[in-house]
């Protein structure tokens, strides 16, 4: 069953009647000559009623309570957006987590634990299978950079053939931990060309493009696993750096590829980017999770503290450690001996990860989950674990920390987002690691949340927490996770994933004022167990939203029309396109004029009540009537318009917005 909710406009028609005869009288005189007054405007701009906020007014009850439980035949529900196609993993993925995704030209890439997967999108309501490359090394955290494809292994058994079977040696040549180079210039036929080895292996990774280099692409590493032997790759310490300058903690690693030469790919800097950061303060566990930590004690599951969180760690990450242990004794299955070996393994491997009896007590994080490179405004926001970053990286190899942000209520900070300006930034808190159920009713609000801040000068200053409103069962993994920039103009809206807690879009334009305004989701995937689904990640692209279902394939949505969001909008928004798309590379946003762009402000502005009804009934008017003329009688219309606009822009209670009207009104004129 699919529940949809959407909120259309009901007055269109009506209005459309009603501007029926001042669009005819506008475009007679537009037609008139220059000397003309192209638009015979005579409402005043000044407001009659007070300036509002943004709100929404979702569905009630909630849909997404309560749905049917199924792997590809759960309910869903949706609100102000349409399910355009689902479309199942290919069998060599089945029942493997699909990870991230990137963009290029027709192509959808996602990351596979197992490898990846290549969809080509030319019909989005109809994606089809270009190629399942497999090729084991998790995550499998994907980034293009124009005919190349890069590619995270963290996990102690990828192979660098990308062979099947692992690797069995605690010490061994033949693993890969770190970054894959492919070139994919034939998509359909990826080549394996490079690797860069890592002592930490790549978790996730960020492909910095900078504007001032056209020969190189960098790549930030943010690497979580334990380091590696030095016998395996040579300079690999684990020291802390008073004791071993070289220490692989407490830095990220600087890849340079040159362009024409992926093959000469090397680390060229590792920025200690975490210097003289304390331990940061932690809340303590949710009602539920007390208890689920107790019942967990009673099974003999296995339990560690993470940066003073307890945690019952699922078999996802604990079945491929017994597996180690039991090749390394030439077993054939896993025995008690082996999991009380690991019960003994765990602190001080935790230790190894994420600090903690060797002397790092009271130190900060010592890496980044993920990092988010802005390029055209010389910035970054690092996700650190227990900071959020805001870097300088004028000097791709050498990116400068500005401020560092802790916050009590965030568990592990996880991913950033600008908004397109720059002037404000959005942190993920992924607590709980991402395979747990922490959008319950009993769970706090600001725990497993966004935190918006403003970014003023150096600094940021915390102003907002948001979360998915919909309470989920304690079956559903569920927390904040990766999502974008929706390009509407005039507004900062982004689309995010929830894992189970399905996708939400978010308006954020207002820092303080953060309102969900579309999502859709699923029941959970199994009825009787935490069972693995919902989206790792979701992305605008080029008119569609794309998520990565960890469990399902790839679904593909598209947004509809509803008070809080205009056909103008939407329509405005698909006028931009990339060529390309790394989430995580985030790009400058730019809108080219067109006449949707010009009627999405004239929409904003009466939503927010910026300026009277009749002002808003005649600017429609006009641009319709511009519209239909051609030649000088539409650049002579245009031009009249913008001056009237221009003119009248301090009367009304958004200046700002009508100054971005005008600034299309005469880009429409020039571009005749």
């Amino acid at each position: 069953m699919t529940v949809v909710t959407s909120n259309a406009p009901s007055t269109r028609s009506r209005r459309l009647r009603a501007l029926s005869v001042v669009v005819g009288l506008a475009v007679v005189a537009s037609c008139a000559g220059p000397s003309t007054t192209p638009t015979g405007m005579t409402s005043s701009i000044a407001p009659t009623m007070p300036m509002t906020p943004l709100s929404a007014t979702p569905p009630s009850p909630d849909p997404r309570v309560g749905l049917g439980a199924g792997l590809f035949d759960a309910e869903e529900a949706a609100w102000n957006l349409s399910v355009v196609s689902k479309t199942p993993p290919p069998d060599p993925f089945v029942g493997r987590t699909n990870s991230d995704l990137a963009f290029k030209g027709n192509y959808v890439i996602q990351g596979n634990y197992d490898g990846v997967q290549i969809w080509d999108v030319t019909d989005p309501s109809s994606p089809t299978t270009v190629i399942t490359y497999v090729c084991p090394a998790s995550q499998s955290d994907v980034s293009v950079a124009g005919d190349l494809l890069f590619v995270s292994g963290e996990g102690m058994t990828g192979r660098l053939d990308c062979g099947p079977g692992g690797v069995a040696d605690a010490v061994s040549q033949e693993r890969l931990r770190g970054i894959r180079i492919f070139d994919i210039s034939d998509i359909r036929n990826p080549e394996y060309v490079h690797n860069v080895q890592t002592c930490r292996g790549s978790h996730t990774h960020t492909v910095l493009e900078d504007p001032n280099d056209t020969e190189n692409v960098y790549i930030y590493v943010s690497g979580s696993a334990p380091v590696r032997p030095a016998e395996e790759l040579a300079g690999c310490s684990g020291l802390l750096p008073a004791d071993d300058p070289n220490s692989a903690l407490f830095r990220i690693e600087v890849i340079r590829v040159p362009i024409d030469d992926p093959a000469a790919a090397a680390i060229v800097s590792s920025p200690r980017i975490f210097e003289d950061l304390v331990a940061p303060p932690t809340h303590g566990l949710a009602p539920d999770d007390l208890a689920v930590i107790e019942a967990a004690r009673d099974r003999g599951d296995f339990i560690v503290d993470i940066m003073g969180q307890t945690v019952v760690l699922p078999p996802r990450y604990t079945a491929p450690l017994l597996d180690s242990m039991m090749a390394a004794r030439g077993g054939e299955s896993v025995t008690a001996a082996d999991s009380m070996a690991l019960r003994e393994a765990l602190p001080a491997l935790m230790a190894r990860m994420v600090g903690g009896g060797d002397g790092r007590e009271g130190m900060g994080p010592t890496q980044c989950h993920d990092i988010t490179v802005y390029p055209m405004i010389g910035l970054a926001g690092g996700a650190c674990e227990g900071y959020g970053l805001l870097l300088d990286i004028s000097d791709p190899v050498d990116p400068i920390r500005l401020a560092a942000v802790a916050d009590s209520n965030f568990s592990y900070w996880h991913s950033a987002t600008f908004n397109n300006d720059g002037s404000a930034i959005l942190f993920t808190d992924e607590w709980g690691g991402g395979g747990a159920p922490k959008c319950r009713a009993s769970d706090p609000y600001e725990w497993g949340a966004n935190a918006i801040f403003t970014i003023e000068g150096e600094d940021m200053e915390f102003q907002s927490y948001f979360k998915m409103s919909a309470p989920q069962t304690s079956l559903e993994n569920c927390v904040a996770h990766n999502g974008s920039l929706v390009p509407v103009p005039g507004r900062t809206i982004m689309v995010q994933s929830w894992y189970q807690g399905g996708i939400s879009l978010l308006d954020w334009t207002d820092p303080t004022n953060p309102v969900e305004i579309a999502f859709h989701d699923r029941g959970p995937s199994d009825a009787e167990r935490m069972g693995a689904g919902g989206s790792w990640s979701v992305y605008w692209y080029n008119g569609y939203l794309y998520s990565s279902e960890i469990s399902r394939g790839l679904d593909v949505f598209e947004l509809t029309p509803s008070p809080v969001m205009t056909q103008n909008e939407i329509d405005a928004a698909n006028t931009v396109r990339f060529e390309q798309l790394n989430s995580q590379g985030q790009p400058e946003i730019v809108w080219p004029h067109s006449f949707a762009l010009a009627r999405a402000y004239v929409d904003q502005l009466e939503r927010h009540r910026a300026v009277s009804s009749g002002w808003v009934t005649e600017v429609r008017a006009a641009l319709a009537a511009a519209e239909q003329a051609s030649g000088s009688a539409r650049v002579s219309s245009l031009n009249g318009l913008a001056s009237q606009i221009s003119g009248a822009a301090d009367e009304s209670r958004d200046p700002a917005k009508v100054r971005m009207l005008v600034d299309v009104v005469r880009g429409l004129a020039t571009a005749q």
